[in-house]
């Protein structure tokens, strides 16, 4: 029997009674789907799932995104959030992978640097660190349903510019190269996101840089203070991690970040399958 718990009074739900690796049938994916539309934020406890099994659970959801150039995983549908080397010890501070995540540690959405971002991401812990490195959750639906409705409207139809290369030169200098930078130039996103059924939800994020139609410091401080906003204790959830847990979040309705962790003494192992958006998102807001 499927058991559904909410997590918080605003998002989220614990889904127990299901084992994702044997497989599930189109109805169960599709209540799923539909729950993920209500709760933006899914957790699956004590699923043992090795890659493939992972892949297959995804496309349930919908078409995979490839992983981009440059990060481990490349051209495969997963992604490896890992400060583990490739000969099984610990990674120095400077390697890039350890770089990498150092970046998601900022509230993000995950590719909304892409011309069409994600739809959701699915995150298996495979291992975990003895403290820290959990996952933090804000609800962007109820950012936007706290905003004054005269603000709402003056918020929709605006636009985002998301800045790839921007964004990752703000955490370390070396973690974006040139080519990187040329395969993820700046892309225009809608500011509100009007397509889920139970609500529009902001859009931004640390890869958004400005909002066309405003100068930089403008720009800067209403991203900011939307931010602050979507981000406060009664808006957010953490995930602590439980080994074989896995989590499935709306990228389209919550904000993203993992919390800091020893790691130069501590190994963490995650994987990352990411569904793919279906249209640009002024397309949608349109």
């Amino acid at each position: 029997m499927v058991e559904t718990t909410p997590l918080t009074p605003v998002f989220g739900a614990r889904i127990r009674g299901l084992d994702i690796g044997r497989g599930l049938d189109a109805a169960s994916m599709a209540e799923l789907r539909d729950a993920l539309d209500r709760f933006s934020v899914l957790v699956f406890p004590e699923q043992r799932l090795d890659d493939a099994a992972q892949i297959a659970f995804s496309e349930g959801f919908g078409p995979l995104e490839r992983t981009r150039p440059g990060a481990p995983g490349a051209g495969s549908p997963v992604v490896v959030l890992s400060n583990i080397g490739p000969d099984g010890t610990i990674a120095p501070p400077t390697d890039k992978q350890v770089l990498n995540n150092k970046a998601n540690r900022l509230w993000h959405h995950d590719s909304s640097f892409k011309p069409v971002p994600a739809r959701a991401s699915l995150l298996s812990a495979r291992e975990i660190p003895s403290a820290g490195g959990d996952t933090e959750f804000a609800s962007m639906r109820a950012a936007f349903a706290s905003l004054d409705p005269a603000e709402q409207a003056a918020l929709r139809g605006r636009v985002a510019i998301h800045d790839f290369g921007w964004s990752r030169t703000r955490v370390d200098a070396a973690l974006v190269t040139e080519a990187e930078r040329g395969q993820h130039p700046p892309v225009r996103q809608a500011l509100v996101l009007e397509e889920n059924p139970h609500g529009p939800a902001l859009y931004l994020g640390a890869h958004a840089r400005s909002i066309e139609g405003m100068d930089e410091a403008e720009s800067r401080a209403l991203i900011d203070r939307l931010m602050a906003l979507a981000t406060q204790p009664a808006f957010t959830y953490a995930h602590k991690w439980q080994p074989h847990d896995l989590v499935v979040w709306d990228n389209r309705a919550v904000l993203h970040r993992a919390t800091p962790f020893a790691t130069t003494t501590e190994r963490r192992h995650m994987v990352r399958t990411c569904v793919a958006g279906t249209a640009p998102t002024l397309a949608a807001a349109a």
